[in-house]
This record gives structure tokens, C-alpha cells and sequence, in this order.
């Protein structure tokens, strides 16, 4: 599952900016906070974590946003639910949906184990300790990099009072969680 993960999203992601370069580093944290989630759901964490960005690939683009764009596409070629889903909620895209006026786009992925949980905390974790180039980063500055990257009137923005917080706190379970496993 993992690698034909990886090359699915090379071959979408490698034309889009550094959208590749990032999505590398996602992989690598969330193979670095694997003892974070159970054994079984080691392999389905890595995979989402290759596939989160999928959605930004052009021909894949439906609604707009990428966090949906992605799980469907995903869900269409039989990916399991558990990755499709975790794609479709990973770092709290119910937060920016809501602010975008799309909750609805995400019904079909409103288990709580896609925004709850080792497994999504550990997807966040990953996605939130990567730059946008792939290198790792903590969490805040990261949030930080977000804001100023796509301005103070975006939806980002003006869900971050409920979305940045609750980030970092699924960074910080993941690293409780890392930390108790060693």
C-alpha cells in the first residue's frame, strides 16, 4: 500500500510546484511517528500521508478543494475507506471547509476516525511539522507560515482561532504519543 501510494503521488504531484517536495517530507514524519498509532495502522498512516496532498494535482481538481478533490479520486480507484477518509479530513479541513461554506463536501468522511484520534493526530502531525519545501519545521512556525502565505482574509485565516488550536493539539498528542512509545 505504501508504495504504490508514493508513486501515485509522485506521478500527480511532481509537475506541482513544490507540492512533491512536501508531500516527501509529510511521509518521512509520519514514517518517523509510526509509534504513535498501532501496529495496523502503521502502513495506512504512511499512505495517507503520501496521498493528502493528491487533490492539488490539476486534473483532479472537482470542487476546489483539494482535501475532497483528493478523497474522492482515491475513493473512485478503491483505496480503503481509512485512507480515503483520513485524506479527506487531514489537518482539519472541516475547519477551513465550514469557513469556505463546503461542510457538506466532507459528509461522506464524517467518521470520527478521520479528525480524532492516534492515527489523525499522527497524519497532522506530519502534515504540520513539514514546510511547504519539505524540511521539517515545529508546528507553530509552520501555522505561522500558512497565515502569511495565504493572507489574513482567507478562509484559513479566518478559521484559525478554532483550527490553529486544535492542530496543535493533535502535534502535541502525537508527540506525547511518540514519547511514551520509546
Amino acid at each position: 500500500m505504501v508504495g504504490e501510494a508514493c508513486r501515485l503521488a509522485e506521478r500527480l504531484l511532481a509537475p506541482v510546484g513544490d507540492r512533491w517536495g512536501h508531500t516527501r517530507g509529510v511521509a518521512a514524519r509520519a514514517a518517523a511517528a509510526v509509534a504513535a498509532v498501532a501496529d495496523a495502522d502503521r502502513p495506512v498512516l504512511v499512505a495517507a500521508a503520501y496521498l493528502h496532498d493528491v487533490g492539488y494535482a490539476p486534473d483532479l481538481s472537482w470542487s476546489t478543494f483539494h482535501p475532497v478533490d483528493g478523497a474522492r479520486f482515491l475513493a473512485q480507484r478503491g483505496w480503503p475507506e481509512l485512507v480515503v477518509g483520513l485524506v479527506a479530513q487531514h489537518s482539519g479541513a472541516r475547519f477551513v471547509a465550514a469557513a469556505r461554506g463546503l461542510s457538506d463536501l466532507l459528509e461522506p468522511f464524517a467518521d470520527d476516525r478521520f479528525t480524532t484520534g492516534p492515527l489523525a493526530d499522527a497524519l497532522t502531525f506530519a502534515d504540520q511539522t513539514t514546510a511547504p519545501d519539505g524540511s521539517p519545521v515545529d508546528a507553530g512556525t509552520r501555522l505561522a507560515d500558512m497565515l502569511r502565505r495565504h493572507g489574513p482574509d482567507s478562509p484559513n485565516a479566518r478559521c484559525h482561532h478554532v483550527r490553529g488550536p486544535a492542530l496543535l493539539a493533535a502535534v502535541a498528542a502525537t508527540e506525547r504519543r511518540i514519547s511514551a512509545a520509546a
